[in-house]
């Protein structure tokens, strides 16, 4: 099984060293070329709850030299058209691509660029935050969970079982929109609230303040979510956003680190997502509307100082 992980950011890197240190083929791609070069001479670095190891993983800014099985597709969404119709250049017509990016849209992306059949949709609880090229720490763990599981498509479990022997607690599912939608409404609760304040996921529902913007940002999804007819895969939408913080209580939330960083913001296929899907449905959703205009206003902002 050979696997192309696309982008070196947190969680490419952590899947690409667990898998390539489970013994998969692996190879690495990353559009900035210093990153990739960074990660091809001194591999990647690991640190955290799953212990402290350097794994060695070929990595390139321009086509690999391999035909992929298996892309693992870990950009932002804002790069996911790029990144896709890229790959599609290089990998063979068979080749499966699984994303595991946060937010809507992405899927419809992937299906218009490699087709239906081809694609496949994950969602992970795992954490991990960016120390630096090819550096991350790993700040929590929780299960990956992978569909849709078709009758006698045995791709999904190869991949989970390949997911399962690096250390990932990994199963299949039927229902990808009700995959995609589950972690979106855990990252509407999540990530603009760390954005704006700075702080790491644990501290998010210990605070009155965010607790309580937190449980209205999420009601508004979960109604939209029930408007459009999708099944939650948990019971409690606000038990779960609270039981992943709790999970990953050190990390930083990959929109906290665009911020400190100054980069682009997944903030539109997120809280804006939950934003646009409930204009369409004339449900308001005045919390997740201040969370875009705030989160959109820091990042077109940055460099200005007071």
């Amino acid at each position: 099984m050979q696997i192309l992980v696309v982008g070196a950011g947190a969680m490419g890197c952590l899947f690409a060293a667990r898998l390539r240190r489970a013994g998969f083929q692996v190879v690495l791609y990353e559009k900035i070329a210093s990153r990739a070069k960074s990660i091809q001479d001194r591999g990647i670095e690991v640190n955290g709850i799953s212990g402290a190891y350097r794994v060695k993983v070929p990595a390139f800014s321009e086509s690999p030299p391999v035909h992929a099985d298996w892309v693992l597709l870990c950009v932002k969404s804002t790069d996911t058209r790029e990144a896709a119709e890229t790959v599609s250049r290089w990998v063979k017509p068979e080749s499966v691509v699984l994303t595991l990016q946060n937010g809507l849209g992405n899927v419809d992306i992937l299906k218009e660029i490699f087709g239906e059949e081809r694609v496949l949709c994950g969602v992970t609880a795992e954490g991990a935050t960016v120390l630096g090229a090819g550096k991350i720490r790993h700040a929590g763990q929780g299960e990956t969970v992978i569909g849709p599981v078709r009758d006698r498509d045995e791709r999904v479990q190869a991949l989970v079982s390949a997911f399962n022997r690096a250390g990932f607690q990994t199963r299949g599912a039927p229902d990808v929109d009700q995959l995609i939608w589950g972690k979106l409404i855990v990252n509407v609760g999540i990530n603009a609230l760390a954005a704006l304040t700075r702080l790491k996921n644990g501290r998010l529902p210990q605070i009155e303040g965010t607790r309580r913007i937190m449980a209205r940002a999420v009601e508004e999804a979960a109604a939209v979510a029930r408007a459009k007819g999708i099944e939650l895969p948990y019971a409690d939408p606000l038990d779960r956003v609270v039981a992943v913080c709790q999970a990953t209580a050190k990390n930083v939330a990959s929109m906290l680190q665009d911020v400190l960083h100054e980069k682009t913001t997944e903030i539109d296929f997120i809280n804006g997502a939950i934003l646009r899907e409930g204009m369409a449905l004339g449900i308001d959703t005045p919390v997740n509307a201040v969370l875009t205009a705030l989160v959109q206003t820091i990042q077109e902002t940055y460099g200005e100082t007071v």
